[in-house]
C-alpha cells in the first residue's frame, strides 16, 4: 500500500500550502514527483523542486494544477513563492496529449488549452468526497470572517444562507449550532422542506426581496448572480455579505459598493484558513484519481 504509486511520474505546477501536504503523501506512496513554484522545505523531501516548468512536466504521466486552476488570463499562481506560470508559455506544449490533468476548478481558458493539446481534465472541486469535506473549513472560515467583521454576535443574529448545497448545508448547521436565527434560500422545494424539518426558515429566491431586509449577515454559496442590485437595495445598511462562491461570486459587488454595503468575496477559504486539513483532503482523494486515470485502480 505504501508504494501504490511507485514509478508514476507526477508534475505539479504552482499551488499553496495544501499542495505541500499532497506532495508529501505522493512521495510516501512512491510517486516520482517534480514540482515548480515551491520553496525548499523539510515537509517535501523526496520531491524534485525546479524553477523550470518545462523540466517539471517533461515526461510526466500526471499533471496536478492548484485547486483554483488558472485565472481568466491563464495565470497559475504559486502562492508560496509569489511566482506565476501562464498557459501561454512553452511548458504547456511539453505536456503530452491524453495526460490526466487534476485541477479543482477549470475555467474557460484552461478548458480551451486542454482541448487544444488533448489533455484529460479531471475537475475535483465538485466531487462529493472533496466538496463535502471542504465544506467544513469553508464554513468555519466564513463564520470566522463574520465574527471579525460584525459588531454583534452571530448568536441571536439573523443569518441568511443562499444555496443549500454541500457548503450551504454545513454552514447552516454550524450557524444554528451557535444560536443564529437561520434562514436558508434555495430553488428546490425538497431542499427547502428538509431545511424546515431541521428547524430553519426556508424561502425561495423569488421570495428573497421580501425577507432579505431582516438579514444582518448574508452568506452566498451560489455561483450565479443572485444578489442583484434589486435584492441588495432591500438589505439593511449594516448588513454584511460574505460570498463563498467561486470568483466572480454571486454578488453584484459594484452595486453593493454604491449602496454602501460591505461585501466580501471569500472564495477558496479551505486553503487559506485550514491548509493542512484541506491538503489532507487532497492527499486522500488524489492518489486514487491518479490510479484510476492511468487505468491502474
Amino acid at each position: 500500500m505504501a508504494h501504490e504509486l511507485a514509478g508514476i511520474n507526477v508534475a505539479l505546477i504552482g499551488g499553496d500550502a495544501r499542495e505541500l501536504v499532497l506532495i508529501k503523501e505522493l512521495v510516501r506512496l512512491g510517486a516520482e514527483v517534480k514540482a515548480v513554484g515551491f520553496p525548499s522545505l523539510p515537509e517535501i523531501q523526496g520531491c524534485i523542486l525546479t524553477g523550470d516548468p518545462v523540466e517539471a512536466v517533461r515526461g510526466a504521466q500526471v499533471l496536478i494544477l492548484p485547486v483554483p486552476g488558472a485565472d481568466a488570463q491563464g495565470n497559475i499562481r504559486a502562492v508560496l513563492t509569489g511566482q506565476t506560470y501562464n498557459l501561454g508559455e512553452g511548458w504547456v506544449r511539453e505536456v503530452a496529449a491524453s495526460t490526466p490533468v487534476l485541477v479543482g476548478v477549470a475555467r474557460p481558458v484552461l478548458k480551451e488549452v486542454a482541448a487544444r493539446y488533448g489533455w484529460r481534465l479531471i475537475e475535483t472541486a465538485e466531487m462529493d468526497e472533496m466538496a463535502i469535506l471542504n465544506s467544513v473549513p469553508t464554513a468555519e472560515g466564513a463564520i470566522m470572517l463574520a465574527i471579525q467583521e460584525m459588531p454583534i454576535t452571530l448568536h441571536g443574529s439573523q443569518a441568511f444562507v443562499l444555496g443549500l448545497g454541500r457548503t450551504g448545508l454545513t454552514l447552516a448547521h454550524m450557524l444554528a449550532g451557535i444560536g443564529a436565527k437561520v434562514t436558508v434560500v434555495d430553488r428546490g422545494a425538497a431542499d427547502r422542506a428538509r431545511a424546515v424539518a431541521l428547524g430553519w426558515r426556508a424561502i425561495s429566491f423569488e421570495e428573497l426581496p421580501h425577507y432579505i431586509g431582516e438579514a444582518q449577515v448574508v452568506f452566498n454559496t451560489v455561483p450565479a448572480l443572485v444578489l442583484t442590485p434589486a435584492a441588495l437595495s432591500h438589505t439593511l445598511p449594516e448588513c454584511l455579505i460574505i460570498d463563498l462562491a467561486a470568483a466572480p461570486g454571486g454578488t453584484d459587488f459594484a452595486a453593493a459598493q454604491m449602496l454602501g454595503r460591505k461585501a466580501i468575496l471569500a472564495s477558496g477559504l479551505p486553503g487559506k484558513v485550514a491548509p493542512k486539513t484541506a491538503g489532507e483532503i487532497l492527499a486522500c482523494l488524489y492518489p486514487r484519481l491518479i490510479l484510476e486515470s492511468l487505468g491502474r485502480s
